[in-house]
């Protein structure tokens, strides 16, 4: 069972992207696409809709004025390419206001937030779901890796590779430190500077490094401390 979207855009590129975007989580389906506000007036009054994602500036009316005329509005996320109607669309309790062009990180984070504001024990599996992956970008592509997947994570000056199970590898432009930002309420340990480790992996260890899979990851100096503290509350 899914969420039901219904994407209201004047400009089909703009639905294609979304749609698009969407294929990409499985939380929710699209179940409608239209170009108008009247259009969708229609499609609420015959369709159970969870999430709408809503253009603003669009002919005869707009997304907030639409938005307004509504008596029970389904959960919105505003999508336009203007950033002058965004302290008003919040006005509107809507979920989220997105800036055309809309990446799929940001429409991610947005979706997210529907998925916490939902209070039924579906939307909390699917939370918990959603949690358990992260998107990777590399080159063009964005790759959805299942945390599970990663073995470790090696730093390469200005790039960071993921090391994956089946000895699948995926190289990204971006900062160690930021990853371990990203990881951190996760099952990941910074163990050298060089070195993030999916600590589920382990395989043995002694004081000097780690050993995943038959590959030994050195323990730094810097990172002995937090790095012990965790290995010795694996030995209870």
């Amino acid at each position: 069972m899914t969420y039901k979207c219904l994407i209201v855009d004047d400009e089909p590129l703009a639905i294609k992207l979304i749609e698009n975007h969407i294929s990409k989580i499985d939380a929710i389906t699209v179940v409608a696409t239209c170009n108008n506000a009247i259009k969708a007036f229609e499609i609420l009054n015959t369709q159970e809709i969870d999430v709408m994602f809503l253009d603003i500036k669009m002919p005869n009316l707009t997304g907030i004025d639409f938005l307004k005329s509504l008596k029970t509005p389904p959960k919105t996320i505003f999508t336009t390419a203007y950033r002058d109607y965004a302290i008003e669309s919040y006005d509107l309790d809507v979920i989220d206001y997105l800036l055309k062009p809309i990446t799929f990180e940001r429409f991610f984070k947005a979706v997210n937030r529907f998925l916490s504001i939902d209070n039924t024990s579906l939307s909390k599996e699917l939370i918990k779901e959603e949690e358990d992956f992260m998107i990777i970008k590399s080159g063009n592509k964005h790759h959805k890796v299942t945390l599970s997947e990663v073995l470790y994570i090696e730093s390469l000056k200005d790039y960071v590779q993921f090391h994956l199970n089946e000895g699948n590898r995926i190289v990204s432009k971006n900062k160690i430190g930021d990853i371990e930002q990203e990881l951190k309420e996760k099952k990941f340990l910074r163990v050298h500077r060089s070195y993030i480790i999916n600590t589920t992996k382990i395989s043995a260890f002694t004081t000097n490094d780690i050993e995943i899979k038959k590959v030994v990851i050195p323990i730094g100096v810097s990172y002995k401390e937090e790095t012990f503290s965790f290995l010795k509350q694996l030995k209870k």
